[in-house]
Formats: C-alpha cells, structure tokens, sequence
C-alpha cells in the first residue's frame, strides 16, 4: 500500500481508475485520508487539527441557503464576472477549489468549467456533481457544470480545449499565502492548505489566463490584499471581506 500527496485513500474501484489514486492506502504517516463516508467522498485528518472532513456539498447547507437567498445577479461575483440583465457569459473558474463560486455562477444560469490541479480535490469535486446531479434541485446547475483535472498556469489552453467551454470569462481565486497569526483561522482551510499549498505561481496563472480570456479576466483576493504581480488590473470591485481585480482581455485593450 502507498500513498500520493501526504494523502492515504480508502475509497472505491471509481476514484482510482478516475482519478489516478491509489485504491488503498496505509494512513501511517498520511496527515490526511480521503475516503467514503455517510454517502459521500470526504478527506479527514486528526480533528484537532484539521476540524471536520471536508466534502463538497452542492445540494444542501450553505450552498442551498446561498442559491435561495444570496442575491442573485446583484451579487458581488455575479457583477465582477459580467453576469447582468439578458447577458450570461461562459465562465472558466481556473482555480475551481471546493467548487463554490462555480455553484453560484452555475446557478445563475451560467455554463461554467471548473479545472482543479489536485487530484484529490477533483475526486470531492466530481463526487459533489454526482450528487447534485441526482438531486431534483440541483440537477440542473450541476448540468452546466463541467470538471477538468489539471493544472491552469501551465496547460489553461490545453484543457478549456478539452473542456469544450468558450472562455469568455476566467475566473481565479489564487490560494493567498497567510500570515502565522492567521493560520488557524479556519480548520477547513488547513485541511485544504495541507493539499493545495500557496499559489506561488499566481502571476504565471494570471499570464495565462490573460492569453485564452475572451473577454475579461475576474481575480479574487482578500480585500487589502496586493494584486499579483504583472498588469495592473482595470476595474476593481469591493466587498467586506473581499474584493475583484478586473482585467479586460488583450485584444480588447488594442487601439
């Protein structure tokens, strides 16, 4: 038995022929174990430190609160990725995560695809479809979604061709490097750090963003935080806690 990433894997013939994990895997040493729990896919660690298993959840929770009750196209997200009256753009989500903003722009009607670099992410993502593919609600956001594996700052062209999705708008949400006093923060994130690490290479994913964009390029930071490194961004949206960095395609900056 092995394991890939720091992660030990107790899961189904599925996940390892879709994924490339292995079937099995002994948790010694492995922070952290994705496996099948109470009906779906979740990777666990020690609670203390890493609080509960994380899943991807679109059918019930915060996702099913936000899509009743989050504000529809006024939303900050909606407005940053261009979403307005009679006007919904294929959105790429380049740094698709748990898949929560993808949910959101999914819900308000937009074709999105989702491209996650690490594997076991991708299998929670993929699992999380699944479910919401089955569910009455759901059913149809989750239709027009789509997920890719791979990863954006060096194969974006590659795999929004393999996706099939115009890429009007890409939408990216580097993981931002935290400061020691706010490590803790949230539990969640240090299970999901413990995978995905920092995106130290933000200003490469934003340069190819910028190539395969047709439209407009959307950045998500923390809202004090410093824009990547590179172009400065033409439009800025706030919110409280966060805020987007808007770029307009190359071609239409030309004179």
């Amino acid at each position: 038995m092995s394991d890939r990433g720091g992660v030990a894997v107790e899961s189904s013939q599925y996940l390892a022929e879709r994924w490339g994990l292995p079937l099995q895997a002994d948790a010694v040493g492995a922070p952290l174990v994705l496996r099948h729990q109470d009906g779906r896919l979740v990777l666990a660690g020690e609670p203390g430190t890493f609080g509960n298993p994380l899943a991807v959840d679109f059918v019930t929770g915060r996702a099913a609160h936000r899509r009743r009750f989050g504000g529809g196209r006024g939303q900050l997200i909606a407005r940053a990725c261009g979403l307005g009256k009679g006007i919904t753009p294929s959105v790429v989500d380049a740094t698709a995560g748990l898949g929560r903003d993808a949910f959101v722009l999914a819900s308000l009607g937009a074709e999105v695809l989702l491209v996650e670099r690490v594997a076991a992410i991708a299998a929670l993502l993929d699992d999380g479809l699944q479910r919401a593919a089955a569910d009455p609600d759901a059913a149809g956001i989750a239709a027009r979604m789509q997920l890719v594996h791979g990863d954006s700052g060096r194969d974006l062209a590659a795999l929004v061709q393999q996706g099939g999705v115009s890429p009007q708008v890409i939408h990216l949400d580097p993981m931002f490097p935290h400061r020691a006093k706010s490590a803790l923060v949230k539990k969640e994130m240090r299970l999901f750090r413990e995978l995905a690490g920092d995106d130290a290479d933000a200003p490469r994913l934003l340069e190819a963003a910028l190539e395969v964009a047709t439209h407009r390029v959307v950045v998500k930071r923390p809202r004090k935080a410093p824009p990547i490194e590179g172009p400065a961004p033409r439009h800025v949206l706030e919110g409280k806690t966060s805020r987007y960095d808007l770029y307009v395609h190359r071609s239409l900056t030309a004179p």
